[in-house]
């Protein structure tokens, strides 16, 4: 059966401490990977999700504490939306008070909108019947509360009609329009499975940094159905993807939509208990092969989290 939606949103924080410190208490989500940027190995790269790091749960950070703060913009991924139980938006809408939370509506549903430390800009979608799934218990947040997810995410694009066609390629068909923004979605996923296309004609093109999106990854369940979809790219839509990189956790191919958002094709193999058991997810520094040799060199420049 195909899996498809969104696998992970990877993004720039600042101060490492800080970034672990929100997502993993004020908003409760489990660190489910403490690894480095392979390209800079000087900085870390933290993954928060799920109890178990399922692809659609996934949130990734290259936390550079001196990076400039990033410019709003066509070409990005503006928002990152995440699942909730309907009943939740009056608990959450307390407890981010702080992050300058506000509630709206769209497409039928109650949202609440807030910022990260950074600037990242977050929402939480209240969603019937998601009580009833699993969620990580962080010993602070009430389980009935916690966020069950990735929703979707928010893209403003100069022109939103190339893209849409572009998320054909990965299961994603038209759901509806409200104002500027078309939705698309993918039938029977649950997690990620909604990407709107806000229409933004005439803005500045975004400015990458801390508080930026760097790039959105879709799922693939094995490297053949990666290869699918990189082969319906090229023939179907012009777009060539990078040479397979292998990320440890999953295979990834790379490109640049129409819009300018650079996309990611991951694979949901072999998953973040490849080299960890899954209930100690996140709670030690995992390096790649080729970059074990450096561990103690790295190990010294790296900022402490605790």
């Amino acid at each position: 059966m195909a899996r498809n939606g969104i696998h992970h949103v990877t993004a720039i924080a600042g101060d490492a401490r800080r970034n672990l410190d929100f997502y993993a208490r004020t908003l409760g989500l489990r660190l489910v990977k403490k690894t480095v940027n392979f390209d800079d190995p000087g900085t870390y790269h933290l993954y928060f999700g799920d109890a178990a790091g399922a692809p659609g749960t996934i949130l990734t950070f290259f936390p550079w504490a001196h990076a400039a703060t990033g410019r709003a913009g066509a070409g990005e991924l503006a928002e990152t939306m995440f699942r909730i139980p309907r009943a939740s938006i009056g608990y959450w809408t307390v407890r981010l008070i702080a992050q300058g939370a506000e509630r709206s509506e769209r497409f039928g549903e109650p949202v609440l909108t807030f910022r990260d430390p950074d600037g990242m800009r977050l929402a939480l979608v209240g969603v019937p019947g998601v009580e009833a799934e699993a969620a990580w218990d962080n010993g602070e947040i009430p389980q009935e509360h916690a966020i069950r997810g990735f929703h979707g995410v928010s893209l403003m694009l100069g022109d939103a009609a190339r893209t849409g066609a572009v998320l054909s390629v990965f299961g994603f068909a038209a759901a509806g329009q409200e104002g500027d923004t078309s939705r698309f979605r993918v039938d029977g996923t649950a997690l990620g499975g909604i990407v709107d296309l806000r229409t933004v004609g005439g803005f500045l093109p975004a400015r990458m940094g801390r508080g930026s999106v760097h790039h959105l990854a879709f799922r693939a369940a094995d490297d053949a159905v990666q290869a699918a979809m990189a082969q319906r790219l090229a023939t179907e839509h012009g777009l060539h993807t990078t040479e397979q990189k292998d990320r440890d956790y999953f295979r990834s191919v790379y490109f640049r939509e129409p819009g300018g958002v650079l996309f990611e094709i991951a694979t949901d193999v072999p998953g973040f208990a490849v080299d960890e058991d899954a209930a100690a997810l996140g709670t030690a520094l995992k390096l790649p092969r080729f970059l074990q040799p450096r561990r103690a060199a790295i190990e010294a420049v790296l900022p402490t989290l605790a």
